[in-house]
């Protein structure tokens, strides 16, 4: 049977379009977590458990300039003072689930974001698709670019800090690993997705919800806000914090310069018409 015209489908044909999307995309991340699942001995070894080595690029980079300017920090350890163990009879396998899931949502994220687009191309104009091709590719970069800064800045920043905060010689830390990977997934995954903050206030102006004045505007309360993000996503130290930050405050003026441009095509396709 033919698709039917976007302007001939009722409610209930949309929510139909819409779930077998949604079937397209569980599917896709399914077949991906199954893969992950197969291959997560060295998912665990040579990615999760990474940064728990002091070999780990981002510590030895740190080390080093930390050296260069004559300063003592625990990025020139031997060994993070952490040990990981497992409580619980399920531990270890829900983990290897979990990181499998979340591995499929990662690399499945292109086609999600496809699958995604497809549902809402069919409400825009032919000028508006063929000008937004690059929604996927650039949503993608966006989102794989965050995951790698979650990964490499905020993830061992994280563990380093909170590895050798300690209120007493007395109190070892022994991890639970759901513990541990909860942060490095809570890492990535977070910083993946306010990375996307570019594309989101792209569709937001096209529907009028916001503006470049808006944005302006309220650039101080943003200012706050993306604080208050790092302060969620890191270790509660002023260095992490504003190393999480810096991207973050770029990419909201990245934000208002996407929504001038999009407000002055507006107004230029207005005048066109007039």
């Amino acid at each position: 049977m033919a698709k039917k015209n976007i302007n001939e489908m009722s409610f209930l044909d949309h929510l139909e379009d819409l779930r077998w999307h949604l079937i397209r995309i569980c599917l896709a991340i399914v077949i991906v977590a199954t893969l992950a699942f197969i291959f997560s001995r060295f998912i665990f070894d040579a990615i999760i458990f990474a940064p728990l080595e002091m070999s780990f690029p981002t510590y030895d980079f740190l080390c080093k300039a930390a050296t260069f300017l004559n300063l003592e920090t625990s990025f020139c350890n031997d060994k993070i003072p952490l040990i990981l163990q497992n409580r619980t009879m399920a531990g270890q396998f829900s983990a290897d689930i979990w990181t499998a899931i979340l591995g499929g949502f990662i690399i499945s994220f292109p086609y999600v974001i496809y699958q995604l687009w497809k549902f809402i191309s069919p409400g825009l104009h032919e000028n508006e698709r063929k000008h937004s091709r690059g929604f996927i590719v650039i949503s993608s970069f966006l989102f794989f670019i965050g995951v790698l800064f979650g990964y490499y800045i905020v993830t061992p920043l994280s563990i380093n800090f909170l590895a050798n905060y300690s209120i007493s010689t007395l109190v070892d830390n022994q991890i639970d690993i759901s513990s541990y990977i909860a942060l490095v997934r809570s890492s990535a995954l977070a910083s993946g997705l306010i990375f996307e903050l570019p594309i989101i206030i792209y569709f937001l102006t096209k529907v009028g919800l916001v503006t470049p004045e808006f944005l302006k505007k309220y650039r101080k309360y943003a200012l706050v806000i993306v604080l208050i993000l790092s302060a969620i996503i890191t270790p509660p130290d002023i260095a992490s914090q504003v190393i999480v930050a810096i991207p973050i405050i770029v990419l909201y003026q990245v934000s208002i310069y996407i929504s001038k441009i999009v407000i002055r095509n507006q107004k230029r396709k207005e005048r066109k018409h007039v």
